[in-house]
């Protein structure tokens, strides 16, 4: 998972990106609140930790922008060295999703991370995922579709497996780069539309089986489902 962490405290950086990386995921530091949000108007992340004093902003009113001006529902960890009941009060109705006390112990952090996750993106979390016609088997890497096994390459599969537990999110170019082929490759560009490309083709990605797979520009892609009620004439199974 990409996981954006907003704190002022570098010792305290260091602490959460140790207990993520253990879980593999990839951490991307800010240390001010404008920075996140300047930085979440053109990436996408899947969590956001943050702290409560930041130099230019407060906590909660990071969390609210959040909510309020990018209408995004990213589910949020306030890790605060703030701990008494108004303060978490406010931290919860400004928008976030849950609240800890610092110092961040590992295990606490790690059971609350784990949390939001699996209740913010379920589907990641099941044996065999089924997308309308769309039939993913993670432990063996099949997908069948109308119940043919499509023929998919490694990074192929780990794309369309990723859009589909991510339908209706927009996912930044970074944010696909990363989920994929990981941090570190810089010219990926060409490779992630030819990818993109080829699954549009090989999973017949059109509104006539309930998918469209569109291109956001200067962003990244987002894949949305078609209702059959939107497409007269023609019907989708």
């Amino acid at each position: 998972m990409r996981i954006a962490v907003l704190d002022e405290g570098v010792d305290h950086f260091k602490r959460i990106n140790q207990t993520m990386a253990a879980l593999e995921h990839e951490c991307h530091p800010y240390t001010e609140g404008k920075a996140l949000l300047q930085a979440m108007r053109r990436q996408t992340f899947d969590l956001l930790i943050l702290g409560w004093n930041l130099p230019d902003m407060k906590g909660p009113e990071v969390v609210a922008t959040i909510r309020r001006d990018l209408n995004s529902r990213l589910p949020i960890l306030f890790v605060s060295d703030k701990p008494g009941e108004a303060d978490m009060v406010e931290g919860l109705n400004a928008g976030a999703d849950d609240f800890m006390a610092k110092p961040a112990r590992a295990g606490e952090l790690e059971a609350r991370v784990n949390a939001l996750l699996r209740r913010s993106y379920p589907a990641q979390h099941e044996a065999e995922l089924v997308f309308g016609p769309y039939h993913f088997y993670p432990p063996s890497r099949v997908l069948k579709v109308r119940g043919v096994q499509v023929e998919l390459k490694n990074r192929e599969y780990e794309l369309a497996l990723f859009l589909f537990q991510n339908l209706g999110r927009l996912l930044s170019r970074e944010h696909l780069h990363e989920a994929v082929w990981g941090l570190g490759i810089e010219a990926l560009s060409r490779s992630l539309d030819t990818h993109i490309s080829r699954l549009r083709t090989k999973l017949d990605l059109r509104p006539a089986n309930g998918f469209l797979l569109l291109a956001i520009y200067g962003l990244g892609y987002r894949l949305e489902t078609i209702e059959a009620d939107a497409l007269p004439g023609v019907n989708v199974r």
